[in-house]
């Protein structure tokens, strides 16, 4: 299925980074794209600037998106919007494991309940879900986020089962570092962040994974593009470490 045979596309996490790239990607193939965020005024910008129709919803609000999926019959769902607290697993707080379950994993459960049904009855749509190299490599100080990254990647496998026989298709997209704002919301509003994550280094742009999913949904209909791992060309996942046992305090 070419952009083509399909209408109507929602994208969570639109008000900035990746979401946005993908709305005005989407745009320029004469879509009518629904962007969800929760920063009115970016949304209202974003919507000044692609044409696109903004929906201020936080992710975590059901009922909110019930009434949008019972409003529009959605071809495309992008999965996008999420949340980190990087933390080591024992140092978590409870808030913080609650805020990443229910982002990063819940919601896209739960759009996907929601639209989803409607895409296998009319045999047509198409499912991206931005999950992380997290979910498939294990690195230190984000154990929550890596829990519910690794939930997004069997689901996209999951809904590919279930929705057997039936035109929809399901891309997992897997990025590594991209250069985006998200640092600085997830570490603080601080120019030292760019400088450890983003300055000096040779990263991939949100406009790039926003090709990237356009040459998934744009391939033919009996392409399933089912997983994507998207990092810098100077990016590693792997390396073996080694530790020494830690010297026992003498007993009193």
């Amino acid at each position: 299925m070419a952009f083509s045979d399909y209408r109507t596309a929602l994208v969570t996490g639109a008000s900035s980074g990746i979401g946005a790239a993908l709305v005005e990607r989407l745009r320029r193939e004469d879509l009518e794209v629904h962007a969800v965020a929760r920063s009115a005024g970016a949304l209202k910008e974003l919507a000044v600037r692609t044409g696109c129709i903004p929906h201020t919803i936080d992710v975590t609000d059901r009922a909110a998106l019930a009434k949008l999926a019972g409003e529009v019959e959605f071809d495309i769902l992008i999965n996008n919007a999420g949340a980190d607290r990087p933390k080591k697993f024992l140092e978590a707080e409870e808030g913080d494991i609650d805020l990443l379950v229910d982002v990063n994993l819940r919601a896209v459960l739960h759009l996907c309940r929601l639209v989803v049904p409607g895409m296998a009855a009319r045999d047509r749509g198409h499912v991206i879900n931005i999950s992380s190299i997290a979910g498939n490599y294990n690195f230190g100080g984000n154990s929550t986020y890596h829990a519910t990254k690794a939930g997004v990647s069997m689901l996209s496998n999951q809904l590919r089962i279930d929705t057997f026989g039936k035109r929809v298709r399901v891309t997992e997209i897997c990025p590594g570092r991209v250069a985006t704002d998200i640092f600085n919301h997830v570490h603080g509003d601080d120019p030292s962040v760019r400088e450890r994550f983003i300055d000096g280094f040779e990263l991939p742009q949100a406009s790039d994974i926003a090709d990237a999913i356009a040459f998934a949904i744009a391939a033919p209909v009996a392409v399933n593009i089912g997983h994507m791992e998207i990092t810098p060309t100077l990016q590693v996942m792997g390396g073996l470490q080694t530790a020494r046992p830690q010297a026992k305090e003498p007993q009193r």
